[in-house]
């Protein structure tokens, strides 16, 4: 487990999980993450695999691919301050990327375990966790819209339309 010292405590509050939180509640999370060493090219997981844990990169960097036709396609690449392996804690799916290790890296790690610990403790600092996570993830998306937006116009593709997801497809109009 990490020791809150004062400077754990100034990194992480410059990072967007850590956000909003008090100091009573910043200690509190800070006491469940473990750290955890990676050397370079070791992968933190993978693709499909079932997750119960999530990360807050303390130093290095990890690059996130997906199986493409026949590789592995980089997606996005992380750096210290920056988390990962949220979604699957969020939406229980298995994992849709493999996380790789560019350099030594060193992570915090938080399991699904340790934010219900969180919920059951301090509902407050939970919510405030959760939207620190769904910024994030709003934030990575806007990114990936505008990513798409550049594919598509400089293919002329308008084939990169995403349809609804299935759980509000066939739902019929609102009427007021």
């Amino acid at each position: 487990m990490a020791e809150p010292t004062a400077t754990l405590r100034e990194f992480l509050v410059r990072t967007p999980f850590f956000g909003a939180l008090t100091e009573g509640a910043l200690d509190r999370v800070i006491g469940m993450l473990r750290e955890r060493t990676y050397q370079p090219g070791e992968i933190v997981f993978s693709e499909n695999e079932s997750g119960r844990s999530m990360y807050v990169i303390a130093s290095g960097d990890i690059v996130m691919t997906r199986g493409g036709r026949g590789c592995q396609v980089r997606l996005f690449h992380l750096r210290t301050g920056d988390f990962f392996g949220e979604t699957t804690l969020i939406e229980m799916h298995p994992r849709p990327y493999t996380a790789r290790v560019e350099v030594q890296t060193l992570l915090f790690e938080l399991t699904n375990m340790d934010l219900y610990k969180l919920y059951r403790d301090d509902i407050h600092a939970y919510v405030m966790v959760l939207q620190n996570i769904n910024r994030e993830l709003c934030r990575r998306l806007r990114t990936a819209d505008g990513r798409i937006t550049e594919i598509a116009e400089e293919y002329g593709d308008e084939g990169t339309q995403m349809t609804a997801p299935r759980s509000t497809q066939g739902l019929p109009p609102l009427r007021r």
